[in-house]
């Protein structure tokens, strides 16, 4: 989204500054990283704290905002806050050293829902009747009060709702094919999308099923172009049984690279994905693209 920004602030990479990575908490070996500055921030990259910071300043509350500590300076507050909870945890100075601190759980493996299983009547859920609710009060309401556009559905009942382009979607007829996206193993995200070495490495390829590639005259490696009403991406084609007929599948979080034309060459989803939100948590609808594939040398 840089292409689109009218002020950039660049920030510090995790090698350029000290902070704390923090665990999900969900193994029965919980930990967290502390990763310490590998090289000084380069160029006019800053931190965002320090960003903050200077902007609270300039506003009339940077002390309020810092409460007198820099970006260190937190970091050895919250710890010293967190030895008050756990005294059994080494000092600021030896996580430093070490990088890693990492304990077994006394209590075994983790159990979602531990304490409401055990005793339901007194360890109640988070629910309007404290239990396990397969019928919604809350969703029933929201389906009532909520203006929804025409085909989306909330239901109080997990049941099954085509969505806005499903398989039964009138524009099947001019974009039979559904593209669906995926976390692609060189990126996360589009974090590492600009690494050339990964790029080459883990190559962005639009997977298509055989018996699709066969009827439009896609060979593994070709390249095609994948388009609808709202762009144009053309990259190259990965033939294979591991997608049912019907689906291509497009690894997300590619940069746009588009050319003269607005035709992005870099395989970037977003070209592709309709702003139509999910109609209750209204999500991008990245998964769920109508779509038509042909060779890029056809007119």
């Amino acid at each position: 989204m840089v292409k689109y920004a009218d002020i950039i602030l660049p920030d510090l990479t995790t090698s350029e500054q000290a902070d704390f990575c923090m665990d999900g908490k969900a193994a029965n070996m919980p930990y967290f990283i502390f990763a310490d500055k590998a090289i000084e921030p380069q160029f006019e990259a800053r931190s965002i704290y320090q960003i903050c910071s200077d902007l609270a300043e300039r506003m009339g509350v940077g002390q309020a905002f810092t409460e007198g500590r820099d970006q260190e300076g937190w970091l050895r507050h919250l710890y010293a806050e967190t030895l008050k909870l756990d005294p059994t945890l080494p000092d600021f100075e030896t996580v430093r050293q070490q990088g890693i601190v990492k304990r077994s759980d006394p209590n075994g493996h983790y159990v979602a829902y531990q304490a409401f299983r055990a005793d339901p009547v007194n360890n109640p859920l988070n629910t309007p009747s404290g239990k396990v609710e397969i019928y919604s009060e809350e969703l029933a309401r929201i389906a009532a009060e909520w203006e929804l556009p025409e085909g989306d559905v909330i239901h109080p009942l997990p049941i099954y709702v085509s969505t806005s382009e499903g398989w039964d979607s009138p524009k099947r007829d001019k974009y039979p094919l559904q593209l669906t996206g995926f976390h692609f193993k060189a990126r996360c995200h589009s974090t590492y999308g600009n690494v050339d070495v990964l790029k080459q490495a883990a190559q962005q390829e639009m997977w298509i099923n055989p018996v699709d590639a066969e009827r439009r005259g896609i060979n593994n490696g070709d390249r095609i172009k994948i388009f609808n009403d709202r762009g144009e991406v053309r990259i190259n084609a990965k033939v294979t049984p591991r997608m049912m007929p019907g689906v291509v599948a497009l690894g997300e979080g590619a940069w746009y690279a588009p050319d003269g034309n607005k035709v992005d060459h870099n395989g970037s989803i977003n070209v592709l994905t309709s702003q139509h939100p999910s109609p209750l948590a209204k999500g991008n609808p990245q998964h769920t693209n109508l779509v038509e594939v042909q060779l890029a040398n056809k007119a």
